[in-house]
């Protein structure tokens, strides 16, 4: 193989394919990123046996051919070769090495032959549907940051993606809890995907396609999926990702419909007054406590070990007092998400979850449990 490309080119495709390689790994072949010469392109494939990624880029061709060189040793390289520069690879004829060559840079890697390098079968994908690269961004973005990382509990390791009846319209729903918090978007669903399975997108999938979902806004991304696997086609690039078996909880039942407290608060103010009274809280009990009046709310934080802090902000409620608590962190998380000036906060009792709308986004809300404070 003798292949010769821009260096911004090779580059781009190393920086998608190569994030999906583990640092450390039992089986050689898998720290390494399979290269396929052919007919003006060169092709870039990774896996981790459970995701693969595979683009292509247009490159001269002298011989066509393919190897297996390591990943994040090829992606550093090139990362260091000036720009604009014309990079050469060339593999010596018994396959066992791979030069790479800029300028009056020379690099010589190990190669590992392409027959071993492991192809992860697709089968038949029973549902294809076209969506709007934004859209689906959109989807994950809302939502990613409430996926569950406890190990034991795998079935909340991802987003669960699935479509749904929501008066009378079909919507493409995207959905994640850990347990504490749940995070719930949708958007109209695309044609093809009425019928479709409720499949669970694992959480290092949902990474890599948030970062390869910066797209132009017209961009459509093709989607295909089966109960097992799915695949995304964006340009030039496919990710192909196992899908989690298990089956998500029914979450219907956790989001509540008869909270009438309702608490209207000043996002900005109220994100950085929670950041601020938090300061104090210990790592492990992250609780602050929300003490809310007629049109006021008081936050207040005690650790036993290093003081205590409050701070008081003007809020839009005429309901009855109440304290509750909640994980500051997960306040955070939830006030960014937010696009609106306003937070909504829709109480029940100091025991019971609360519901937290987007004045500017009513196909997402949010859930989140309330702590003992």
């Amino acid at each position: 193989m003798r292949v010769t490309l821009e260096r911004s080119n090779l580059l781009k495709s190393l920086g998608h394919v190569h994030r999906v390689v583990e640092r450390r790994n039992t089986i050689p072949i898998l720290s390494n990123v399979l290269l396929s010469g052919e007919g003006g392109s060169l092709q870039l494939k990774a896996t981790d046996l459970d995701l693969e990624v595979t683009e292509t880029v247009p490159a001269a061709i002298d011989v066509s051919g393919g190897t297996t060189v390591p990943a994040h040793l090829l992606y550093d390289i090139v990362r260091k070769l000036p720009d604009g520069a014309e990079v050469g690879l060339t593999m010596d004829e018994d396959g066992r090495a791979m030069s790479v060559a800029a300028g009056r840079s020379s690099f010589r890697l190990q190669c590992l032959p392409q027959g071993d390098f492991p192809a992860l079968t697709a089968g038949q994908f029973t549902h294809e549907f076209e969506v709007a690269a934004e859209g689906m961004k959109r989807l994950i973005d809302k939502t990613q940051f409430a996926i569950s990382t406890e190990e034991t509990r795998y079935y909340l390791n991802g987003i669960y993606l699935h479509a749904i009846d929501s008066d009378g319209d079909l919507m493409l729903r995207a959905v994640a809890t850990d347990g504490h918090r749940l995070a719930r978007t949708q958007m109209q669903a695309p044609a093809g995907s009425e019928g479709m399975p409720g499949i669970i997108v694992p959480r290092k999938t949902v990474a890599e396609l948030q970062k390869l979902l910066d797209l132009p806004e017209e961009t459509k991304v093709k989607v295909e999926l089966s109960d097992t696997k799915i695949r995304f086609t964006a340009g030039e690039v496919v990710l192909t990702s196992k899908l989690i078996d298990g089956t998500f909880p029914d979450y219907q039942r956790v989001i509540p419909t008869g909270n009438d407290k309702r608490l209207v608060l000043e996002r900005d103010r109220f994100a950085a007054a929670v950041d601020r009274v938090s300061t104090i809280s210990s790592e492990r009990g992250r609780a602050v406590k929300l003490s809310v009046s007629e049109d006021q709310i008081v936050l207040t934080v005690n650790n036993p070990d290093s003081g205590s802090a409050t701070e008081e902000l003007a809020a839009s409620y005429e309901a009855d007092p109440m304290d509750i608590g909640f994980n500051a962190k997960y306040l955070l998380d939830v006030t960014s998400q937010l696009t609106g000036d306003d937070a909504i906060f829709m109480l029940a009792d100091a025991g019971s979850p609360t519901l937290i709308n987007d004045e500017d986004d009513a196909q997402t809300l949010y859930v989140l449990m309330p702590m003992r404070v």
